[in-house]
């Protein structure tokens, strides 16, 4: 395959130099232009489609400083290999500060055309390698930008999927009579709910490692809330939560732990009156741990003995809590319920 030879430009105003730099790197497969000047010299690297500079310190119109200083606002500007005769060592130090990629002595001898070239490949490998990389860099953020958007667009789908089915349960409880039937859809839609409002969480977020733990959870409670209440209930969900983040796989397990909880306190704290308060709680322990408390100053259950209803949300709750690797703790059941569960975060 036909590849064309590494382009060089040599900025230099000395023309015996010059003509000796062209020639020797030519032998050695390089092709060389050149420019006698900083601003033709910074044109030619703007415009030109060169792989490495050569670049001598001391010019005509000043000193080869200001051609590294310029391109320093120049995106892909090539490498530079820093020419002097000088001797002294700032003059190196000051052009490798400046960008220079390497710095050669210059002399009349072969070793300064041998020296200059090994620098010269040095600079342009280590160029090419790194814009490689860049481009590795940059592909990689583009496939995660890509998985990102697919993934929000899947939790999108998802959410609405869910929330088409709870809407189609929500329908099916209005269309029929049996009271224990209603409450067995209502339950089933808030459900259903707990995970549709985990995948509408997911594709608003930025993060879809993590989740919120305290907007998804004040989502949910007002769905659940308007659920409830559509099916007779009227007791009030006090919230009173902080901040604090839940890896996404664990955060559906509380979502479902949640609706468990509020439910049965929506159907058996308050027998007589229906109407009294449930509080919701999430408070931080550290950076770490949160503590979650279910609680009501309804009739009282201390976790002991046949759970009213089916069981099945209490067979739920003790599942999900497995799941976390945490307990499900009571309190004894005087003066309400109060239901505690260690979180860790995420």
């Amino acid at each position: 395959m036909h590849t064309r030879p590494v382009r060089i430009l040599h900025i230099d105003d000395d023309p015996a130099l010059v003509r000796l730099v062209a020639k020797s790197l030519a032998r050695r497969g390089f092709e060389v232009e050149n420019a006698s000047d900083i601003e033709s010299g910074l044109a030619g690297i703007r415009d030109g489609d060169f792989d490495a500079v050569v670049l001598d310190h001391y010019l005509s119109s000043g000193t080869g400083l200001s051609v590294l200083n310029a391109l320093r606002d120049q995106v892909d500007a090539p490498p530079v290999v820093y020419v002097t005769g000088s001797m002294e060592a700032s003059i190196a130090v000051d052009a490798l500060k400046a960008g220079a990629d390497d710095y050669v002595l210059k002399s009349v001898g072969e070793d300064f055309i041998a020296l200059l070239a090994k620098a010269l490949e040095q600079a342009i490998t280590a160029a090419r390698m790194r814009h490689a990389q860049i481009e590795a860099e940059n592909e990689i953020r583009r496939a995660k930008d890509r998985a990102e958007l697919l993934l929000a667009e899947v939790n999108h789908r998802v959410a609405n999927s869910l929330a088409l089915v709870a809407a189609l349960v929500r329908m099916q409880a209005s269309a029929i009579q049996d009271p224990g039937a209603k409450e067995a859809l209502a339950e089933t839609q808030a459900r259903i709910s707990a995970i549709a409002n985990l995948h509408r969480s997911l594709y608003t977020s930025e993060d879809v490692k993590s989740v919120a733990l305290d907007d998804y959870l004040s989502t949910l409670v007002s769905e659940l809330d308007a659920s409830m209440a559509a099916t007779g209930y009227r007791s009030r969900v006090k919230l009173d939560l902080e901040s604090f983040t839940v890896p996404t796989d664990r955060a559906v397990s509380v979502g479902m732990i949640v609706t468990e909880l509020l439910t049965n306190a929506f159907k058996y704290a308050y027998p007589d009156e229906q109407d009294g308060e449930v509080r919701l709680i999430v408070r931080k322990s550290d950076d770490q741990t949160a503590v979650l408390i279910v609680e009501d100053d309804g009739i009282g259950w201390n976790g002991q003995g046949v759970a009213k209803g089916t069981g099945l949300g209490s067979r739920i709750v003790k599942a999900m809590a497995s799941t976390l690797g945490s307990t499900i703790s009571y309190g004894d059941g005087v003066g309400g319920t109060r239901t505690t569960l260690v979180l860790q975060g995420g």
